[in-house]
Protein backbone atom coordinates (compact mmCIF):
# COMPACT_ATOMS: atom_id res chain seq x y z
CA UNK A 1 0.00 0.00 0.00
CA UNK A 2 3.12 2.18 0.89
CA UNK A 3 4.55 1.67 -2.26
CA UNK A 4 0.95 2.45 -4.15
CA UNK A 5 0.76 5.76 -2.23
CA UNK A 6 4.49 6.50 -3.20
CA UNK A 7 4.05 5.82 -6.52
CA UNK A 8 1.30 8.13 -7.28
CA UNK A 9 3.24 10.76 -5.67
CA UNK A 10 6.37 10.14 -8.02
CA UNK A 11 3.78 10.33 -11.10
CA UNK A 12 2.07 13.64 -9.74
CA UNK A 13 5.58 15.02 -9.07
CA UNK A 14 6.66 13.51 -12.93
CA UNK A 15 3.88 15.45 -14.28
CA UNK A 16 4.09 18.43 -12.88
CA UNK A 17 7.70 18.58 -13.96
CA UNK A 18 6.79 17.50 -17.08
CA UNK A 19 4.53 20.21 -17.76
CA UNK A 20 6.55 22.70 -16.34
CA UNK A 21 9.37 21.74 -18.62
CA UNK A 22 7.55 21.93 -21.59
CA UNK A 23 5.77 25.02 -20.78
CA UNK A 24 9.54 26.50 -20.38
CA UNK A 25 10.88 25.39 -23.39
CA UNK A 26 8.21 27.04 -24.93
CA UNK A 27 8.92 30.25 -23.69
CA UNK A 28 12.51 29.49 -23.69
CA UNK A 29 12.59 28.60 -27.12
CA UNK A 30 10.90 31.56 -28.49
CA UNK A 31 12.99 34.23 -27.05
CA UNK A 32 16.16 31.65 -28.48
CA UNK A 33 18.12 31.46 -24.68
CA UNK A 34 19.27 28.24 -25.45
CA UNK A 35 21.06 28.11 -21.89
CA UNK A 36 17.52 28.29 -20.30
CA UNK A 37 16.14 26.08 -23.36
CA UNK A 38 18.03 23.30 -22.23
CA UNK A 39 17.79 24.05 -18.80
CA UNK A 40 13.91 23.73 -19.44
CA UNK A 41 14.55 20.36 -21.70
CA UNK A 42 16.38 19.00 -18.74
CA UNK A 43 13.37 19.47 -16.80
CA UNK A 44 10.92 18.31 -18.82
CA UNK A 45 13.23 14.89 -19.36
CA UNK A 46 13.24 14.30 -15.48
CA UNK A 47 9.51 14.89 -15.66
CA UNK A 48 9.41 12.45 -18.11
CA UNK A 49 11.86 9.59 -16.19
CA UNK A 50 10.10 10.41 -12.62
CA UNK A 51 6.46 9.97 -14.60
CA UNK A 52 7.00 6.74 -16.41
CA UNK A 53 8.42 5.06 -13.06
CA UNK A 54 5.93 6.33 -11.06
CA UNK A 55 2.53 4.68 -13.49
CA UNK A 56 4.84 1.70 -14.05
CA UNK A 57 4.67 1.20 -10.27
CA UNK A 58 1.51 1.82 -9.83
CA UNK A 59 0.03 -0.29 -12.12
CA UNK A 60 2.28 -3.10 -11.22
CA UNK A 61 1.27 -6.28 -9.41
CA UNK A 62 4.34 -7.32 -7.40
CA UNK A 63 6.20 -5.73 -4.72
CA UNK A 64 8.88 -3.41 -5.86
CA UNK A 65 12.58 -4.79 -5.24
CA UNK A 66 15.52 -3.31 -4.47
CA UNK A 67 17.51 -1.85 -7.82
CA UNK A 68 20.54 -3.73 -7.36
CA UNK A 69 23.30 -1.32 -7.32
CA UNK A 70 25.72 -2.92 -10.31
CA UNK A 71 22.28 -2.50 -12.59
CA UNK A 72 22.30 1.33 -11.78
CA UNK A 73 26.15 1.77 -12.42
CA UNK A 74 26.48 0.01 -15.49
CA UNK A 75 23.23 1.93 -16.65
CA UNK A 76 25.39 5.21 -15.59
CA UNK A 77 28.23 3.74 -17.55
CA UNK A 78 26.54 3.15 -20.70
CA UNK A 79 24.82 6.28 -20.52
CA UNK A 80 28.59 8.16 -20.04
CA UNK A 81 29.50 5.88 -22.83
CA UNK A 82 26.36 6.86 -25.15
CA UNK A 83 27.06 11.21 -24.59
CA UNK A 84 31.01 10.86 -25.29
CA UNK A 85 30.16 8.39 -29.05
CA UNK A 86 27.80 11.41 -29.70
CA UNK A 87 29.31 14.20 -28.48
CA UNK A 88 33.19 13.03 -29.11
CA UNK A 89 33.18 10.09 -31.97
CA UNK A 90 31.24 11.98 -34.97
CA UNK A 91 31.74 13.81 -37.80
CA UNK A 92 28.75 16.87 -38.04
CA UNK A 93 27.29 17.31 -41.92
CA UNK A 94 25.60 20.54 -42.46
CA UNK A 95 22.29 21.31 -43.80
CA UNK A 96 21.80 24.93 -44.38
CA UNK A 97 21.23 26.52 -41.31
CA UNK A 98 20.91 23.17 -39.39
CA UNK A 99 22.76 20.30 -39.17
CA UNK A 100 22.67 15.82 -38.81
CA UNK A 101 25.87 13.78 -38.16
CA UNK A 102 27.58 10.06 -38.09
CA UNK A 103 28.67 9.31 -34.48
CA UNK A 104 28.60 6.44 -32.39
CA UNK A 105 26.16 7.12 -29.74
CA UNK A 106 23.65 4.54 -31.13
CA UNK A 107 26.42 1.89 -30.74
CA UNK A 108 26.19 2.21 -27.02
CA UNK A 109 22.33 2.43 -26.81
CA UNK A 110 21.94 -0.71 -28.22
CA UNK A 111 24.95 -2.29 -25.97
CA UNK A 112 22.92 -0.86 -23.00
CA UNK A 113 19.86 -2.83 -24.19
CA UNK A 114 21.69 -6.12 -24.68
CA UNK A 115 23.50 -5.83 -21.60
CA UNK A 116 21.03 -4.40 -18.99
CA UNK A 117 17.45 -5.12 -20.51
CA UNK A 118 15.45 -2.81 -22.54
CA UNK A 119 13.81 -0.11 -19.91
CA UNK A 120 17.58 0.38 -18.27
CA UNK A 121 19.10 0.68 -21.68
CA UNK A 122 16.64 2.89 -23.23
CA UNK A 123 16.96 4.77 -20.28
CA UNK A 124 20.54 5.26 -20.52
CA UNK A 125 20.94 6.12 -24.39
CA UNK A 126 18.04 8.74 -24.31
CA UNK A 127 19.73 10.61 -21.08
CA UNK A 128 23.58 10.10 -22.39
CA UNK A 129 22.69 11.25 -25.98
CA UNK A 130 19.85 14.17 -24.73
CA UNK A 131 22.45 15.48 -22.31
CA UNK A 132 24.92 15.40 -25.33
CA UNK A 133 22.65 17.45 -27.87
CA UNK A 134 21.88 19.72 -24.62
CA UNK A 135 25.65 20.73 -24.28
CA UNK A 136 26.45 20.73 -28.04
CA UNK A 137 24.72 22.89 -30.83
CA UNK A 138 21.96 20.43 -31.67
CA UNK A 139 20.23 21.34 -28.44
CA UNK A 140 16.43 22.11 -30.30
CA UNK A 141 16.61 18.30 -31.13
CA UNK A 142 17.31 17.21 -27.27
CA UNK A 143 13.54 15.99 -27.06
CA UNK A 144 13.16 13.89 -30.47
CA UNK A 145 16.49 12.17 -29.41
CA UNK A 146 15.34 11.36 -25.99
CA UNK A 147 12.28 10.20 -27.24
CA UNK A 148 13.74 7.95 -30.21
CA UNK A 149 16.52 6.70 -27.88
CA UNK A 150 13.98 5.16 -25.92
CA UNK A 151 11.88 3.76 -28.14
CA UNK A 152 15.60 1.91 -29.35
CA UNK A 153 16.59 0.65 -26.32
CA UNK A 154 13.12 -0.92 -25.42
CA UNK A 155 12.86 -2.31 -29.32
CA UNK A 156 16.45 -4.13 -28.68
CA UNK A 157 15.54 -5.37 -25.13
CA UNK A 158 12.27 -6.73 -25.85
CA UNK A 159 13.71 -8.54 -28.84
CA UNK A 160 16.91 -9.80 -27.46
CA UNK A 161 15.41 -10.90 -23.91
CA UNK A 162 11.63 -11.57 -24.43
CA UNK A 163 11.88 -13.09 -27.20
CA UNK A 164 15.19 -14.68 -27.67
CA UNK A 165 16.46 -14.59 -23.98
CA UNK A 166 19.32 -13.69 -24.64
CA UNK A 167 21.13 -13.84 -21.03
CA UNK A 168 20.08 -17.09 -20.80
CA UNK A 169 22.61 -20.50 -22.08
CA UNK A 170 22.81 -20.89 -25.61
CA UNK A 171 24.82 -22.10 -28.07
CA UNK A 172 27.54 -18.89 -29.58
CA UNK A 173 25.55 -19.46 -32.55
CA UNK A 174 22.00 -18.61 -31.24
CA UNK A 175 23.41 -16.10 -29.44
CA UNK A 176 25.54 -14.34 -32.54
CA UNK A 177 21.90 -14.55 -34.36
CA UNK A 178 19.70 -13.11 -31.70
CA UNK A 179 22.26 -9.91 -30.83
CA UNK A 180 22.86 -9.22 -34.70
CA UNK A 181 18.73 -9.67 -34.87
CA UNK A 182 17.47 -7.78 -32.14
CA UNK A 183 20.42 -4.90 -32.73
CA UNK A 184 19.14 -4.60 -36.60
CA UNK A 185 15.10 -4.48 -35.52
CA UNK A 186 15.89 -0.88 -32.91
CA UNK A 187 18.22 0.35 -35.77
CA UNK A 188 15.46 -0.45 -38.90
CA UNK A 189 12.85 1.51 -36.26
CA UNK A 190 15.30 4.51 -35.88
CA UNK A 191 16.04 4.40 -39.41
CA UNK A 192 12.44 5.03 -40.44
CA UNK A 193 11.59 6.89 -37.29
CA UNK A 194 14.19 9.36 -37.19
CA UNK A 195 13.89 11.22 -40.49
CA UNK A 196 9.67 10.80 -40.29
CA UNK A 197 9.83 12.22 -36.79
CA UNK A 198 12.80 14.72 -37.53
CA UNK A 199 10.72 16.42 -40.37
CA UNK A 200 7.43 16.50 -38.63
CA UNK A 201 9.68 17.83 -35.17
CA UNK A 202 11.22 20.50 -37.03
CA UNK A 203 8.82 21.60 -40.03
CA UNK A 204 5.65 21.77 -37.30
CA UNK A 205 6.85 22.63 -33.79
CA UNK A 206 10.53 24.48 -34.72
CA UNK A 207 9.35 26.40 -37.58
CA UNK A 208 11.68 25.53 -39.57
CA UNK A 209 10.77 26.06 -43.24
CA UNK A 210 9.53 23.03 -44.76
CA UNK A 211 12.05 22.96 -47.87
CA UNK A 212 14.73 22.79 -45.28
CA UNK A 213 13.16 20.26 -43.28
CA UNK A 214 12.51 17.82 -46.30
CA UNK A 215 16.61 18.48 -46.88
CA UNK A 216 17.50 17.79 -43.66
CA UNK A 217 15.50 14.55 -43.43
CA UNK A 218 16.20 13.24 -46.69
CA UNK A 219 20.04 13.68 -45.33
CA UNK A 220 19.19 12.55 -41.75
CA UNK A 221 18.10 9.65 -43.78
CA UNK A 222 21.01 8.47 -45.28
CA UNK A 223 23.13 9.15 -41.85
CA UNK A 224 20.90 7.61 -40.29
CA UNK A 225 21.25 4.59 -42.16
CA UNK A 226 24.94 4.52 -41.96
CA UNK A 227 24.65 4.97 -38.49
CA UNK A 228 22.46 1.92 -38.09
CA UNK A 229 24.60 -0.11 -40.17
CA UNK A 230 27.71 1.38 -37.46
CA UNK A 231 25.57 -0.26 -34.48
CA UNK A 232 24.72 -2.96 -35.49
CA UNK A 233 28.04 -4.54 -35.97
CA UNK A 234 30.02 -2.38 -33.46
CA UNK A 235 27.52 -3.20 -30.60
CA UNK A 236 27.49 -7.06 -31.72
CA UNK A 237 31.32 -7.10 -31.79
CA UNK A 238 31.66 -5.95 -28.08
CA UNK A 239 28.60 -7.75 -26.59
CA UNK A 240 29.61 -11.28 -28.00
CA UNK A 241 33.43 -9.81 -26.36
CA UNK A 242 31.97 -8.77 -23.17
CA UNK A 243 28.98 -11.58 -22.46
CA UNK A 244 31.71 -14.74 -21.55
CA UNK A 245 33.31 -12.18 -19.41
CA UNK A 246 30.63 -10.52 -17.85
CA UNK A 247 28.77 -14.00 -17.39
CA UNK A 248 32.11 -15.45 -15.12
CA UNK A 249 32.48 -12.65 -12.89
CA UNK A 250 28.45 -12.30 -12.23
CA UNK A 251 28.05 -8.97 -13.92
CA UNK A 252 25.51 -10.17 -16.30
CA UNK A 253 22.07 -9.21 -15.58
CA UNK A 254 19.44 -12.58 -15.83
CA UNK A 255 16.47 -11.08 -17.71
Amino acid sequence: MNNKKGSIIQTVIGAVLLIAGIALCVNTYVVKGNKAYAFSLLVAIIGVVVLISGICGIFSKKEKKAIEAKVIAQAALCAALCYVGATFIKIDIPVGTERTMFHFGNVFCVLAALLIGGPWGGLAGAVGMTVSDLTTAYVTSAPKTFLLKLCIGLIVGFVAHKLFHLSKEHSAKYVTVATIVSSACGMIFNIFADPIVGYFYKSYLLGVPQDLAKALAKMGAITTTVNAVIAVVVATIIYLALRPVMKKTGMLREL
